[in-house]
């Protein structure tokens, strides 16, 4: 048998104004991963086009890619991703070391952020050190740190109790209310109502897109 081709998104079409936040939701298999990694310019779309601002984001390389990605895109994702060796200031600064910012600022912005997100006691912990729901504030600071249009979250609380991921949805509405776009994986109801919008998937096909 030859290779087979699986179309996991067919004609989803939409747009994102500045200051949304918009939970994806749809039951597994329905392409909201796929989409996701499509916003956050992981990959690239077989056919159709895929507008940042001005930029076709479907025709960069990756190098272009990367780039876009650094600067202008924030990542939270559901298992924290954090680096176990470092402290909670040097897993915020990741980013910006890779972008070959001074040290001294890197060390005051990410100071900053751990301040924001609730963590002025907890800055030099590892993450082995913290609650379920610290290392998610420590992963919000760090997709912070770069000062990004967007911030793309998969199932941000998927991993956290339910007061742990409470606070977390706190956190994502004072950022949406102080102008960040959030973008937002979800199969919890009670998190998408958290939304201003929620764009529903069904095999691949976008099903509704409703306003709250």
């Amino acid at each position: 048998m030859g290779p087979v081709t699986v179309e996991a998104l067919r004609g989803v079409s939409f747009g994102i104004e500045a200051g949304d936040y918009i939970s994806i939701m749809g039951p597994s298999g329905c392409g909201k991963s796929t989409l996701l990694n499509l916003l956050g310019c992981l990959d690239r779309p077989t056919s159709g086009r895929f507008l940042l601002g001005e930029e076709d984001v479907s025709q960069m390389d990756d190098d272009a890619l990367s780039a876009v990605r650094g600067a202008r895109l924030g990542f939270v994702f559901q298992s924290y991703n954090l680096i176990q060796q470092l402290s909670v200031v040097e897993n915020i600064e990741v980013p910006l070391y890779y972008q070959g910012r001074p040290e001294d600022e890197s060390r005051e912005r990410a100071r900053e952020l751990a301040a924001r997100v609730g963590l002025e006691s907890r800055m030099e912990h590892k993450p082995f050190e913290l609650s379920g729901g610290q290392q998610q504030r420590v992963a919000i600071a760090r997709a912070l740190v770069n000062d990004p249009l967007v911030i793309l979250a998969d199932e941000p609380t998927g991993n956290l109790d339910s007061t742990s991921g409470a606070e977390i949805l706190n956190l994502f509405d004072d950022l949406n209310q102080q102008g960040k776009t959030l973008i937002m994986v979800t199969h919890d109801t009670s998190v998408a109502k958290h939304s201003r919008r929620s764009i529903r998937l069904r095999d691949g096909h976008l099903e509704s897109d409703v306003r709250h």
